[in-house]
């Protein structure tokens, strides 16, 4: 009987390692779909869209994109949570869903961990500081220097409670030594509009959302938090070299992940994609116009960015004292 057992057990071993290698090379035999928390026409809907051009024609399979906004981004995340762990239903989501969100709600309907696993990075965007075009601030000295003398007076926007401006203006709150009023809006138009017109003092804001009103001369630019400076913008200085606290950095960035059980031969074909997609020269160039940075990493990293954005994003939130429930 042992004997049998043993045979059996490897009978079933060997059958696991044929089939990983099938698996990849007939995964997709069929239509693939991707279900996002993003409205058409979106920086990160478009983006999915000419990954998933490259994709259909790579595969010889569509890649649906699945627009599903709204509740936080939880109506999309939901459909995902449901699908069967096969790769054919896989969602695009950001940092603030996979790392913020659970620092600011005490009970989700899922759990970012244990109920998914990373797919294939996509790409990273920083943040501008933006300031209306008749704003009396010419560089981030200015601005702090305001903001100490009337503490709690100046106003800055974001594009909800719990954002990452909203966050991220806590943290540059906390490096600078200075308190705002936070001024929330439902819709990024509405925000950058009251920045421009100078009802709200300032925001952070993507190049994807803020390159109209720049090029329009409404609003500008007083520093990136960035590394260093953003291609296309190298006129713009890094908020250290605009008189900012040295090495801060505001960024998010948005990945592909899928339900948890994902077959590994399957991920490892999706992300190979994924990567040999973002490599294409035009799908750089529109990446680009977004303001957005291809990120061609193995998974590690995207584990290893979730985990410190989750440290990073916790200390802030109980600092600042930010929830959602």
């Amino acid at each position: 009987m042992r004997v049998f057992k043993t045979a059996h057990f490897l009978i079933a071993a060997l059958a696991a390692c044929v089939a990983l290698p099938v698996l990849a090379q007939t995964f997709p035999s069929k239509p693939v779909r991707v279900v996002l928390p993003y409205s058409a026409g979106s920086g990160p809907d478009s983006v999915m869209r000419s990954v998933g051009e490259k994709l259909t024609k790579d595969w010889g399979q569509q890649l649906l994109v699945d627009n599903k906004p709204g509740a936080n981004g939880w109506l999309a995340i939901g459909e995902a949570k449901r699908a069967v762990p096969d790769g054919y239903t896989l969602m695009e989501v950001d940092a603030t869903h996979m790392t913020l969100q659970p620092q600011l709600y005490k009970q989700m309907p899922f759990d970012t961990v244990k109920d998914f696993e990373p797919v294939a990075p996509l790409y990273t965007t920083n943040f501008f500081i933006v300031v209306g075009a008749n704003a009396p601030w010419k560089n981030v000295t200015e601005l702090l220097a305001a903001a100490k003398a009337k503490e709690g007076q100046m106003t800055y926007g974001s594009w909800g409670i719990g954002s990452v401006a909203h966050v991220g203006t806590a943290m540059f709150e906390n490096s600078t030594g200075t308190k705002m009023t936070h001024v929330p809006f439902k819709e990024l138009p509405q925000l950058y509009s009251a920045v421009a017109t100078g009802d709200v003092d300032w925001a952070f804001g993507s190049a994807a959302t803020v390159a109209p009103l720049y090029k329009a001369k409404k609003v500008r630019l007083l520093a990136y938090a960035g590394p260093k400076r953003m291609a296309g913008y190298t006129d713009v200085p890094t908020v250290a070299e605009a008189g900012g606290p040295a090495g801060f950095e505001l960024s998010t960035w948005v990945a592909m992940y899928g339900p948890k059980g994902l077959p590994k031969a399957v991920v490892e074909r999706i992300q190979s994609g994924v990567a040999k997609a973002l490599s294409e020269p035009d799908v750089k160039e529109r990446l680009a116009g977004f303001g957005f940075e291809p990120w061609i990493a193995p998974l590690t990293d995207m584990t290893k960015a979730a985990d410190a954005d989750k440290l990073r994003y916790a200390a802030i939130v109980k600092r600042a004292q930010i929830s959602l429930d």
